[in-house]
């Protein structure tokens, strides 16, 4: 079984912990790990599993490595396909099947997993997958029916044919959206009806077929833009970037309504795993051990006559006074206050935000990058102060800003610089420090193998992370629009046409990395 964990959308009713860039996958709960860490460690530990596939967003790439790495301790190969853009999980699911079908075979078995799902009974959940399994060597795409256990509006839900048992399971009657509170009381008492759970077991070659038979434009769209993706390698594991263009011309549609819903070869398996779509603050209340006055507690916090409330930090200590049926979630640049029965209505803050183009709708003042990470300390208009820190072994660009200079000091660790159209390569130990141009190329590296920490200070009339030019990159982070430098790295580029072809083409953002 090859195990495909689809991670995509912002998680809008999780801000603020959750953001555009930072998604909800990467929230992390009472053990300790993510959700996405918590989705992994659930594929892995099924039988005969060498490889997980994940299909996610281009953006965040290398913070998903990190969070597989520190919970991959049976070295697990895993492969990638990144979106530059999320089409919905019908083309991420046909992009996955094609993969393995091309890599590995078409007569394996796949289990589709959200990332963002949050599953308490392991063992009930590895007996469903061989359930599922058993079903889907008969030929059929099996979906997991989550037995309801109190009548649910925000879930949608699947009727099961209860005169048409399929192994373990049962042919599907019908889907159904969303229902209002008196529809979903009929479904808790029929007994025929299921929460959808949105994940799936099947063989590719069904997959495949289904796919072909129901929604060929989709399926011939992505075969083609697979054909034409390129693809890299990192250790054992294959790393698919799929074309923007040719992307966008598959269907942005869900599994469910692409096939699902229209296939007779689809099959629901019963059962009662303690999952839950984790997608309100509201959820991740329900999912937390409890005081004695009902209060859920993430962080460190004192309370006097507190009650009911969920209270989320991972900053600093949080107060609470004669307060009740509150949330509060605190992050280093935003905080949120809400009244714990109205949860729901946290995305309208975060369209709003989105709308306002606010810093805080996309990311935190920490931002993960495959070298490690960096932290906004303060700006004003002319300047930017950023504390880096480097993983063993790790290298930043080699690149050049146009508009901006920036001071190094090194506070913890050993940093190997590069400077200088020369190639010019010395060493900083702590208190030490270098000073980098602008229009000067230069590289920073962390070649011990102890993290490396870095002051940095940026000073200039222009301080967007879009002015960046790559030469040189370990991590493939490099675009053909960069040849154009590659002559005379160093000459003036000062212009006002150059500043605007700057903004618009001639960088790679490394906001999108």
């Amino acid at each position: 079984m090859i195990p495909v964990i689809i991670s995509g959308g912002s998680g809008s009713r999780l801000w603020p912990v959750s953001r555009q860039l930072d998604p909800k996958p990467f929230i992390k709960l009472a053990d300790g790990h993510s959700l996405l860490q918590n989705t992994f460690l659930r594929a892995a530990k099924l039988d005969n599993v060498n490889a997980i596939v994940t299909v996610t967003n281009e953006k965040v790439h290398f913070r998903m490595q990190d969070e597989y790495q520190a919970v991959n301790d049976d070295n697990i190969r895993c492969d990638f396909i990144l979106e530059p853009y999320g089409r919905n999980t019908a083309p991420a699911i046909a992009a996955a099947c094609l993969f393995i079908a091309k890599n590995y075979s078409k007569d394996e078995t796949i289990l589709i997993l959200p990332a963002d799902h949050l599953i308490t009974n392991s063992e009930q959940f590895n007996q469903a997958v061989k359930q599922a399994a058993l079903i889907a060597k008969q030929g059929y795409i099996v979906t997991f029916g989550i037995t309801p256990e109190y009548p649910e509006v925000g879930y949608g839900y699947i009727e099961a044919d209860i005169n048409r048992p399929i192994g373990d399971g049962y042919a599907i009657a019908r889907f159904v959206e969303k229902p209002d509170l008196e529809r979903a009381h009929s479904y808790l008492a029929s007994k025929n009806y299921l929460w959808n759970s949105g994940m799936y077991c099947g063989q590719v070659a069904a997959f495949l077929d289904e796919l072909e038979l129901y929604a060929p434009h989709l399926l011939n769209a992505t075969n083609n833009c697979l054909i034409n993706s390129p693809s890299d390698t990192l250790g054992k594991s294959k790393i698919t970037h799929l074309n923007p263009k040719l992307f966008s011309q598959s269907e942005n549609i869900s599994i469910d309504y692409a096939l699902a819903e229209k296939s007779n070869k689809t099959a629901v398996l019963p059962c009662s795993i303690g999952w839950s779509d984790i997608g309100s603050w509201l959820s991740i209340a329900q999912t937390l051990p409890k005081d004695k006055h009902n209060n859920a507690v993430i962080g460190e916090s004192i309370l006097h006559n507190t009650q009911d409330c969920l209270i989320y930090s991972t900053n600093r200590i949080i107060a609470g006074v004669d307060i009740k049926d509150l949330i509060i979630v605190d992050t280093a640049d935003a905080v949120l206050v809400a009244d714990k029965n109205n949860a729901q209505n946290v995305k309208i803050i975060f369209e709003q935000l989105k709308k306002m183009q606010h810093h805080t709708f996309e990311l935190h003042q920490t931002a993960h990058r495959p070298w490690g990470t960096y932290t906004i300390l303060g700006e004003g208009h002319f300047y930017k102060i950023k504390r880096l820190e480097i993983k063993p072994h790790a290298a930043l660009s080699l690149q050049m800003h146009n508009h901006r200079s920036e001071h190094w000091v090194v506070v913890e660790g050993i940093a190997t610089v590069t400077k200088g159209k020369e190639h010019q390569v010395f060493e900083l130990t702590a208190n030490q420090s270098a000073y980098i141009e602008a229009q000067i190329i230069h590289r920073l590296e962390n070649r011990t193998d102890k993290n490396l920490v870095i002051i940095e200070v940026q000073c200039g009339h222009y301080l967007d992370e879009n002015d960046i030019v790559r030469f040189d990159d370990k991590y493939g982070r490099i675009n053909s629009i960069n040849d154009n430098y590659n002559s005379n790295p160093n000459k003036n580029n000062n212009s006002s046409n150059n500043h605007s072809s700057i903004h618009n083409s001639a960088t790679i953002k490394e906001s999108l990395f």
